[in-house]
């Protein structure tokens, strides 16, 4: 049964792939042909600060990569909307339709990069990556050889950015043995205000080292009622006689493949580029390695006994 909803999913994945390629070229829909027409009405333009971050890191000597299971098309629309029609310079690698996580598991016969010609992918798969530039398709492990070449590095280390546990966080750790910086825009529905948390609970940073988000008092925004909390479960047990709180799967894949945890790219734009965060870590309470501050519902949790289910 187990199997049966595994290929399903992969199915259904593989076919709004094939929907997604369809209404970018030929302009059929709603959905794509609205977004073209008038992007600003479903996307946010980038920050200045998040540019600047993109450059300064460039600047410092990183190696910027841009991984996307998006076709070519729909990426340069996004991209030049967010980031402006100069997006291209910020990286020196980019790929598109990685069709991630496979691009992370699947060995190089199996998923081949390949070359683009306006927008239309060369149907020879290449031997190898040879030179940074804009790619289609590809495979983790031709990728890392052009990165231990650019870096002149036998292990190049990476940090990823991504919002997807499945497509992103998982294989990336997994498969790669990146460090993962993982988006959760739920952090933003968790926030702690200052003084509610005692300084002894999140360690102090200079003032000049403080992100966007540490020198405001921030609100509580709202959570789900049906739900609740992202990160921990109200559990009745067997005989439903006490409640208990008891860490989600979600919660727990959290600490266990990504690095740290943050609202936004932008809530980390203005720290310096050597800034230090907390890792999560198996040696360490489950509410180290957010940032800027760890859920309430984590903090609270602290003052009593809370086991893992998932």
């Amino acid at each position: 049964y187990t199997v049966n909803i595994k290929v399903r999913l992969d199915i259904s994945y593989t076919l709004i792939l094939l929907v997604e390629l369809f209404f970018l070229t030929e302009n059929s829909g709603t959905f794509f042909p609205s977004v073209k027409q008038d992007p600003g009405k479903y996307l946010q333009r980038c920050p200045d600060s998040v540019k600047a971050w993109l450059q300064n890191l460039k600047n410092s000597g990183k190696v910027l990569l841009l991984i996307t299971s998006s076709h070519s098309d729909y990426c340069r629309l996004v991209c030049e909307h967010i980031l402006g029609h100069n997006f291209e310079d910020f990286f020196d690698i980019i790929i598109t339709n990685a069709l991630k996580p496979g691009f992370f598991s699947q060995i190089p016969n199996q998923r081949p990069f390949r070359n683009l010609v306006n927008d239309i992918e060369d149907c020879n798969g290449l031997a190898s990556l040879d030179k940074p530039g804009w790619y289609s398709q590809g495979n983790w492990t031709h990728l890392n050889d052009l990165l231990k070449k650019m870096t002149r590095k036998s292990t190049p280390k990476v940090v990823y950015f991504g919002d997807s546990m499945r497509s992103d966080v998982f294989p990336a750790s997994h498969y790669g043995n990146w460090d993962v910086v993982l988006i959760l825009e739920e952090l933003e529905s968790e926030v702690i205000e200052e003084n509610e948390v005692n300084s002894k609970d999140i360690s102090a940073e200079p003032l000049e080292k403080k992100g966007k988000y540490e020198s405001k008092s921030a609100t509580i925004l709202s959570t789900s009622h049906q739900w609740g909390s992202y990160f921990l479960d109200d559990y009745k047990g067997i005989n439903e006689l006490e409640e208990t709180q008891k860490y989600t799967w979600c919660c727990s894949c959290i600490t266990t493949y990504s690095t740290i945890a943050i609202p936004s790219i932008e809530a980390i734009a203005e720290l310096p580029l050597d800034f230090k965060f907390q890792r999560f870590s198996s040696h360490k309470p489950r509410t180290v390695g957010y940032y800027p501050k760890a859920p309430i519902s984590l903090m609270k949790s602290q003052k009593t006994k809370v086991s893992a289910h998932y």
